[in-house]
């Protein structure tokens, strides 16, 4: 990796004396400690009522919530200068974090997910980063996979036919990275933040499913399936 956590810890305190702008840290971070690719990202302004990209396009799909087509990623193990460095290149970008490589991400509403990450912590399972977004979700890291196994995995575990408000992201997909602002509704923020163990290894997506989907399904009151034949919390 390009520094260590006691770099970290010096650049926090101040004992670097270069002036340095708290994303650019931020980024390097990102790479340095946690392994992670990170995508300038496009920012998104409100204005007369409505929700525009800096990208240019009147009809951006996603404003404020794609990478910018021009500008390079700053690639994991980057050294703290050449991430600082490449981050010059893009004054006030999003940064997003590329899924479908070094993990994953299970989408599920912000209080289904809170109920998850208590029972699973209460039970003692490995949990990987969490983070939560200003309009109500909350994104759990898995490892990478668990996308294109979902359905399979929701078949196995019983819940192919509830209506679950559970939705995987996996590659070609971005989420923005704590603390930076999300499509113009306001910043990211860590529920579980990463670890140097959780960010280069996070559990594997089945480890994990039955708890968000059971909560999901217990917070939607049960749609598209009974409680009588809702698969109830898994044991371990």
């Amino acid at each position: 990796m390009g520094f260590t956590i006691g770099g970290i810890r010096d650049l926090r305190s101040g004992t670097r004396r270069r002036v340095r702008s708290a994303e650019g840290t931020a980024v390097a971070e990102y790479t340095g400690l946690w392994g992670w690719d990170v995508a300038p990202g496009a920012r998104a302004v409100r204005a007369g009522g409505r929700t525009e990209c800096s990208c240019g396009d009147a009809a951006c799909p996603s404003p404020g919530a794609h990478p910018l087509s021009f500008a390079r990623e700053v690639p994991a193990g980057a050294t703290l200068e050449k991430a600082l460095a490449a981050w010059s290149e893009t004054p006030g970008a999003a940064m997003l974090l590329p899924v479908g490589r070094s993990f994953d991400v299970l989408d599920v509403p912000a209080d289904a997910g809170r109920g998850a990450l208590v029972r699973l912590e209460r039970m003692g399972l490995p949990l990987g980063p969490v983070a939560a977004t200003p309009t109500g979700r909350a994104l759990f890291f898995v490892a990478p996979g668990a996308a294109a196994a979902l359905p399979d995995l929701r078949y196995r575990m019983g819940w192919d036919d509830a209506d679950l408000d559970l939705r995987p992201l996996g590659r070609g997909d971005h989420v923005a990275a704590p603390p930076s602002d999300f499509g113009g509704h306001g910043p990211m923020r860590w529920l579980r933040p990463p670890t140097l163990e959780t960010a280069s290894r996070p559990p594997q997506a089945r480890l994990l499913l039955g708890t968000l989907a059971y909560v999901c399904n217990r917070s939607a009151g049960g749609r598209g399936t009974t409680d009588a034949a809702a698969p109830g919390p898994p044991s371990y």
